[in-house]
């Protein structure tokens, strides 16, 4: 096939074209691991003591492989779309409010221990999560707080009862947070420290470490998985890289077989004419932006926000810092999803500095304003310095900042943020499942994944709930377009663009274009070894 291999954007709820796969069509089994690259960063500390507990974990490394050794309820399908049972045997709303939902497992499910999994282990599990002695500040736990109780029906049915109708519970239920765990492994009030994971999922995990911090986690088949999903490997290993350069030099000496997130423009650009490496690029779903502790005195007034909104452009930062990899973005909605609005241009149209000035004005605000930035050193890429460079340089252009920047590692970065020590910030996100709802409600909602301060009445208590009561999505749109509406006007956040993915495998390596979901998570059970040619 061609050495450079496009899946085109497919839009949410439709399933993406399928590609032949790279190179022959041997089933890949065998005793010879797969080797795959991320610069994903794991280490134990005081912060993070238990980064691959889901009622801990809440970002796209952890949840990598959670996804791998970890079941849940429900999957989203290869190519996008409604979540599909997977643990479960079938699921569904019995009731016409959304209020109620219903599944059966699977037959004879078991741990990779061999103990059974029952319907009082999904109980256990979520109902963990969910738990005041265990939860973390973390946010993950708001994806299952509309839960009220859980009722279990024998050893196989599992009922939810909901607080108010979510439509989009069932994405939920396909998240590593509600993933299933045995009692046996997970205490029911502690987490679970250290880097361990059990679970029923594809494959079981086996850790190297250096001191505390993560270098390797080999994967191997599960036996005794019953589910959704084929692994074509028997044995895949994530290594672990301090940078995007590092782990570009193992893929090209064959230390490994295929690279991930986190690719710089640069070796995307590289790998494009690269004869022995096939390129996957597809619509992605991350997001960054900047976030606001509305709280803090020098951004408190909706005016400095509403500035930095009308100076920043969006179109400069992509191109100059991301090349081909990203576009501008002008709502916490992403463009592929249904009922995005481009709330932020309708509102500010292109960078205008003489207008930032009058917003500024009128508030009596004195300028220049003297912010500082904060970005993470180590977890979203190594162009994240350059992208703050350049913002800083755009802001304090128009005369209206004095801003300066300055980094820190992930591990101190986001126990800072939580803590409010952070005016203004840099972050990204990886959905957690591809609907609209989660992008809004996650940084809007009460006890939000940031601990922003900010509320808004019509949001929380009319707009979010409305628009979570609508099953047709298509139907829920017109509340999601007054929240993004209500985002510009208010700015709690300023969306800055959007990213496309990418996977590099070395040509003999198949499944590479299904290897990431809809929401960017990997799925190294489609990876296989076949022909090189």
């Amino acid at each position: 096939m061609n050495r450079k291999t496009l899946v085109l954007p497919a839009v949410i709820g439709l399933l993406a074209p399928a590609l032949a796969a790279c190179g022959g069509s041997g089933s890949g089994d065998g005793d010879d691991a797969i080797a795959v690259g991320t610069t994903d960063a794991f280490a134990i500390s005081k912060e993070v003591p238990a980064p691959f507990d889901p009622a801990y974990a809440y970002d796209a490394g952890s949840w990598n492989l959670l996804r791998q050794t970890v079941q849940t309820l429900m999957a989203l399908p290869r190519g996008g779309g409604d979540p599909q049972p997977e643990a479960a045997e079938s699921c569904g709303f019995t009731d016409t409010g959304n209020e109620r939902y219903a599944c059966t497992l699977r037959k004879g499910l078991t741990f990779s221990d061999g103990k059974p999994l029952t319907a009082a282990d999904v109980k256990f599990s979520i109902e963990r999560v969910r738990d005041i002695k265990i939860k973390d500040p973390s946010g993950s736990d708001g994806l299952v707080a509309n839960v009220e109780e859980i009722e279990t029906q024998g050893s196989r049915g599992v009922v939810f009862h909901l607080k108010t109708p979510d439509a989009t519970f069932p994405y939920k239920l396909a998240t590593p947070t509600a993933g299933i765990i045995s009692k046996d492994h997970y205490s029911k009030n502690k987490l679970r420290d250290g880097f361990e994971i059990s679970g029923s999922g594809p494959y079981t995990a086996e850790h190297e470490v250096d001191g505390d911090r993560l270098v390797k986690t080999v994967f191997t088949k599960n036996p005794k998985y019953k589910g959704e999903f084929t692994p074509h490997s028997d044995k895949v290993e994530l290594r672990n890289f301090a940078d995007a350069e590092s782990m570009g030099k193992a893929l090209d000496d064959g230390d490994i077989d295929l690279m991930t997130r986190t690719m710089s423009p640069e070796q995307v650009e590289k790998l494009n004419s690269d004869k022995k490496i096939d390129l996957v690029e597809m619509q992605g779903l991350e997001i960054r932006y900047l976030a606001f502790n509305t709280d803090a005195p020098k951004v408190k007034s909706k005016a400095v926000r509403q500035a930095m909104a009308q100076v920043v452009d969006r179109g400069a930062l992509a191109s100059a810092v991301y090349n081909s990899t990203a576009e501008p973005l002008y709502s916490l909605v992403p463009s592929t999803i249904t009922g995005h609005a481009n709330s932020f241009f309708n509102k500010y149209g292109n960078p205008s500095p003489t207008k930032a000035r009058s917003l500024l004005n009128k508030a009596n605000i004195t300028t220049p304003v003297k912010l500082t930035l904060h970005y993470t050193t180590d977890h979203y890429g190594s162009a994240t310095k350059k992208e703050f460079e350049l913002l800083r340089k755009q802001l304090n252009a128009s005369g209206l900042f004095d801003v300066s920047i300055k980094g820190t590692p992930w591990s101190t970065f986001r126990a800072a943020e939580r803590d409010g020590e952070y005016d203004v910030y840099g972050m990204g996100w990886f959905p957690d499942f591809p609907d609209a709802d989660n992008f809004l409600a996650p940084f809007l909602d009460k006890d939000n994944f940031l601990g922003s301060p900010y509320v808004n009445r019509d949001i929380n208590d009319q707009l979010i709930p409305t628009s979570r009561r609508e099953a047709d999505r298509l139907a829920a749109s017109k509340s999601i377009r007054k929240i993004q509406a209500i985002v510009a006007e208010d700015v709690p956040v300023l969306p800055l663009w959007q990213g496309k993915q990418y996977i590099a495998a070395r040509d003999d390596i198949t499944g590479v274009e299904w290897a990431l979901n809809s929401s960017s998570n990997l799925q190294l059970w489609e990876l296989g070894r076949g022909v090189s040619g």
